[in-house]
């Protein structure tokens, strides 16, 4: 995706001019992938605020000597510098032309305070300044090479449980364990890295809680399963949560689902562009609170997701901002009444000018098996 993280350069550079900085130090390893497509374990960049093209100096990479073959694949079009102490070498690039390199941004909230005396020695009479979440506030909102990637890491993910069920893996007489393992492997089965986190799978009286670890409880007729999982795919998390049940539901397994579900569609309605990120999470709670189960759902409604498994936006009563076409966010409503079972039911979807895309596509409905 060379074109792809051009263009995120280029809107990093415009956010320094608005900024009056000549230049930005980027040092979060998730953020230099996401401008330059870099995998490895070590490297620091730095983008120059003047809209030249990066092969005439407007951004510098840096790696060690172990990624001198993949930083070729991965970053050809980028001047590269081969230094163990990568970011300090960028800072003595900014020492070394001090008339391009006057106030430079760097990533406040992954730098150490030893680590920024370190970075004002080696950049000499330049001002460093703190520039915070700069990055991340573009991976706010995605663009298409990024939302394929989501798309096909919830396809992993809803291939994998349906595939799961088909076989039998979802039965009494198993562990949580064993199950979760089972989903996994799947996952990867269908092209997936790995999961996007330590997948959830709760029994019975566990589903109650949120984000109970799965362990060798066993899974008997009658239970709730809560299933919470995601996939991997380059780089980006899918997740999603389905509860389902071991046999033929109670009536009041059969209420509390249905509550979940009518909330959570609630949610999903109210993920509109310019959405009050409280306003959605309230328009799921308050589904929750006139059924009088205000109390059991113990958590916000939703989440970003990205680079990372939780990102900006958060969805919930605590939440700052509004919601902009194309980000990326999970609605998870759950209510959890303790000692007997829990329902969640979460998706993954992209926000549309009208309707959100779901990218998560396995049934809602309560499925027996």
């Amino acid at each position: 995706m060379p074109e792809s993280h051009a263009r995120r350069r280029h809107a990093l550079r415009s956010s320094l001019r608005e900024r009056e900085l000549d230049a930005m130090l980027v040092t979060d390893l998730l953020n230099i992938r996401y401008l330059t497509g870099f995998t490895g374990s070590n490297a620091a960049l730095l983008v120059h605020a003047a809209d030249e093209p990066d092969a005439e100096g407007g951004t510098v990479f840096c790696t060690d000597g172990r990624y001198l073959a993949q930083s070729e694949d991965q970053v050809p079009e980028l001047e590269r510098v081969i230094e163990r102490a990568s970011d300090l070498a960028l800072a003595g690039r900014v020492a070394a032309e001090r008339a391009r390199y006057r106030r430079v941004g760097f990533e406040s909230g992954h730098v150490t305070v030893d680590a920024r005396d370190a970075l004002d020695d080696a950049a000499g009479t330049a001002e460093l300044v703190r520039a915070p979440g700069l990055v991340e506030q573009l991976r706010l909102v995605k663009d298409e090479d990024e939302i394929d990637a989501l798309r096909m890491a919830c396809a992993a993910a809803d291939r994998a449980l349906a595939e799961l069920i088909e076989h039998g893996g979802l039965r009494a007489g198993r562990t949580e364990l064993e199950v979760a393992r089972d989903l996994e492997a799947r996952m990867r089965d269908h092209g997936a890295a790995g999961p996007s986190f330590d997948t959830i799978v709760a029994a019975g009286p566990n589903s109650a809680v949120p984000h109970h670890r799965p362990d060798d409880s066993v899974l008997a007729p009658g239970d709730f399963v809560k299933m919470d999982f995601g996939a991997l795919v380059d780089g980006y998390h899918s997740d999603m949560t389905r509860t389902a049940v071991l046999g033929e539901p109670a009536d009041w397994q059969r209420e509390l689902y249905q509550l979940v579900l009518a909330a959570q569609a609630a949610g999903r309605a109210a993920v509109q562009v310019g959405a009050d990120v409280r306003e959605v999470d309230a328009a799921a709670r308050e589904v929750i609170t006139e059924a009088g189960y205000g109390e059991r759902f113990l958590h916000g409604l939703g989440h970003g997701v990205g680079l990372e498994i939780h990102e900006a936006p958060t969805l919930s009563q605590r939440g700052a901002g509004r919601i902009a076409e194309r980000m990326a966010v999970t609605v998870e409503p759950g209510v959890y009444l303790t000692g007997r079972g829990g329902v969640r039911i979460e998706d993954t979807l992209v926000v549309r000018p009208s309707t959100p895309e779901l990218l998560t596509l396995t049934t809602r409905e309560l499925v027996a098996v």
